[in-house]
């Protein structure tokens, strides 16, 4: 299934189901949970990256245990909006994905989330740095997804021509 636009991924989407949001770090892989209305995000689990297909069966089991329809995952553009080596390997795991088994994805900007979400743990919940490395992955994804989520319920859906 080639990337989709989150408005038609919402579309498509079966009502009543989830989506996962995904983190993708060089290490690890910072896994993210909607409610079935796909209103609230919450963080979920941190893979810690093994190789490509393993690393994709956890994805995949989560996605199984949750119902979850679809991915948003994280994009990380430029801050001058253009793509380099880190957004094409983005790109390729959702290629890869997608191999293994039909999964609608949807990318959302990053930008500034892993910043903001580390300023939230520090500021606000007053985690120490040891405490904030198991968290931030996990949250930066919550933080994807809930900006995707938020995309959706603000905004109308483009205007089709027909």
């Amino acid at each position: 299934m080639p990337v989709l636009d989150l408005f038609e991924m919402e579309r498509l989407s079966p009502p009543g189901t989830p989506w996962l949001g995904l983190d993708l770090g060089e290490k690890t892989i910072g896994v993210a949970a909607s409610d079935a209305t796909r209103t609230i995000a919450s963080p979920l689990e941190l893979i810690r990256k093994v190789k490509f297909t393993p690393d994709a069966e956890t994805l995949f089991r989560l996605m199984d245990q949750r119902r979850a329809s679809a991915l948003v995952i994280g994009l990380p553009v430029n801050m001058d909006g253009t793509e380099g080596p880190r957004a094409q390997s983005v790109r390729a795991f959702a290629r890869n994905l997608d191999r293994l088994r039909e999964t609608p994805v949807a990318f959302w900007d990053e930008r500034l989330s892993t910043s903001a979400v580390e300023r939230f743990l520090i500021d606000e919940m007053d985690l120490t740095r040891k405490r904030r490395a198991g968290v931030v992955d996990r949250t930066a994804a919550a933080w994807i997804l809930q900006g995707a989520l938020d995309r959706i319920k603000d905004a109308p859906a483009p205007a089709h021509e027909g």
